[in-house]
């Protein structure tokens, strides 16, 4: 069995340049020779708990009343970020997008990751609040979007009236808080090499290069030496020429 490398990502459904950052790893991926040797384990994490859906209130309103500008001003930063994810290939619709509370959305996501299927449910929810202006709080629709994973309409349903994977989400931000990551995306190269922001894809791509080499590296430094010797449970204990531990991920 292969060893893979790991990358971890925090990441909130409603952060414009989580969305982007996604698509500048996956970029940088393509480009990376050994990408079927890379695992990616995603994370919770909220940039604002205490956001909560109100009918009528658009993204727009809430930038500015958060920072204490005009609608303005906020108008204009939304397309600017417009523009932005458009060169990644991504459609913001930001007239459509809808303030709510990503919670449930996370806990969503953190069923999904039970079944490998973690990338595939960020990827619909960050298109469903950031194209399609779905409201991502709604358990309607996110009941749709985890049917749409290919997730049991009961399993989805019990999760959604439950607190199930509420204390994956808060471990995860916890874990972030550990860290020292205050804001997202954040991506940690094989538990080495972190990278803030969504950066440009040569950034990602020279960071996986330089995590593989000290990802090979520190593999080297786990071999036996030729004269060392090993115990096993059944009592057995003997030479070894070169065994190479393998860690599962």
């Amino acid at each position: 069995m292969k060893e893979t490398m790991k990358i971890d990502i925090w990441s909130d459904i409603m952060c414009p340049f989580c969305y982007i950052g996604k698509r500048k790893l996956e970029g940088a991926l393509e480009q990376f020779e050994h990408k079927d040797d890379v695992q990616i384990v995603w994370y919770s994490f909220q940039l604002d708990p205490t956001m909560k859906y109100e009918a009528g209130k658009d993204i727009h309103g809430y930038l500015a009343a958060k920072y204490g500008k005009t609608r303005e001003w906020s108008v204009s930063v939304h397309n600017q970020m417009t523009e932005t994810a458009k060169k990644e290939g991504l459609t913001y619709n930001f007239d459509k997008a809808l303030i709510a509370n990503s919670f449930d959305a996370h806990r969503l996501i953190q069923l999904a990751k039970t079944k490998g299927l973690a990338d595939a449910a960020e990827e619909k929810l960050f298109r469903a609040y950031f194209t399609e202006g779905k409201n991502i709080s709604d358990h309607n629709t996110l009941m749709q979007i985890g049917m749409e994973l290919g997730l049991g309409a009961v399993e989805v349903g019990e999760m959604l009236n439950s607190d199930a994977f509420a204390d994956e989400v808060h471990n995860d931000i916890h874990m972030a808080q550990t860290l020292g990551i205050s804001g997202v995306p954040f991506f940690l190269l094989d538990e080495r090499y972190g990278i803030s922001g969504a950066q440009p894809v040569k950034v990602f791509t020279d960071g996986l290069q330089q995590a593989w080499a000290i990802h090979e590296r520190a593999k080297q430094t786990m071999k036996n030496d030729v004269n060392g010797g090993v115990c096993t449970p059944d009592g057995v204990c003997e030479p070894t020429i070169n065994q190479e531990i393998i860690q599962n991920n």
